[in-house]
C-alpha cells in the first residue's frame, strides 16, 4: 500500500474509534530521507493523499505543516529505525496519566508490549519548542510516550505499528480505568 494513502486511512480510523476528534493529532510516515505529514487542522473526515505535505529529515519545514512538525522531524533523526509517528488523544490514556506518572498496563498485552509509558511532563506554555527534543529522546529508547494532559505519541517500523501501539495503549488505559470502577485494581496513591 502507499504509505500516503496508509497514513490517511489510519488517521481516519484514529478519529473512528475515538483516539481523536475531527481535527486533532497528527501523523507522519517516512520516505527515504523525507517525511510526509498531516498539514496542520488537518480534518480526518476529509483528509486526502495529496493534502499530505513533504518535509525533509534534515532543514527547513514546509509551512502549513503540523503544529508538531518540529517533533516528528526530530523523532526520526533520533530513531533511525521509525518509520512512522502518530500523535492521539486517547481519551484513557490521557484521563489515566494526568498525576503526571508513567503509566503501567495492568493487562497481559500492555505489559508484553509496553511494561512501562514514559509520562513527560511539559509546561503547556513552552510545549512548542520544548516538545520535539523531549519527546524524541523517550520514543528513541521506548514505543510510546504520553505528553501530561496533552496526548500519545508512538513510534513504529510502519504506519500499521505505530497505530498497533496506540491503541494497545489505549486498550490498557481502559481496561485500568474499568478495574479501578470495579474495584479489582487500586487507585494510584
Amino acid at each position: 500500500m502507499d504509505p500516503r494513502q496508509a497514513l490517511v486511512d489510519i488517521y481516519r480510523w484514529l478519529r473512528r474509534y475515538g483516539l481523536n476528534d475531527s481535527h486533532s493529532g497528527n501523523m507522519s510516515v517516512r520516505s527515504g530521507d523525507r517525511f510526509w505529514i498531516t498539514p496542520t487542522g488537518a480534518c480526518a473526515d476529509t483528509l486526502e493523499p495529496a493534502d499530505l505535505l513533504q518535509a525533509p529529515l534534515e532543514g527547513a519545514l514546509p509551512g502549513g505543516a503540523s503544529l508538531d512538525a518540529p517533533l516528528h522531524q526530530a523523532v526520526y533523526r533520533a530513531n533511525p529505525a521509525a518509520g512512522a509517528i502518530i500523535h492521539s488523544h486517547g481519551p484513557h490514556s490521557v484521563a489515566l496519566t494526568l498525576d503526571g506518572r508513567d503509566f503501567v498496563p495492568p493487562d497481559f498485552e500492555g505489559q508484553y508490549y509496553f511494561p512501562l509509558v514514559p509520562v513527560i511532563d511539559l509546561p503547556y506554555a513552552r510545549y512548542v519548542e520544548a516538545s520535539p527534543a523531549r519527546v524524541a529522546a523517550v520514543l528513541a529508547r521506548h514505543r510510546i510516550t504520553v505528553v501530561r494532559g496533552h496526548g500519545v505519541y508512538a513510534q513504529g517500523a510502519d504506519a500499521l505499528q505505530a497505530y498497533k501501539w496506540t491503541c494497545s495503549l489505549e486498550l490498557s488505559a481502559r481496561t485500568a480505568w474499568l478495574a479501578r470502577l470495579a474495584g479489582t485494581l487500586p487507585a494510584t496513591d
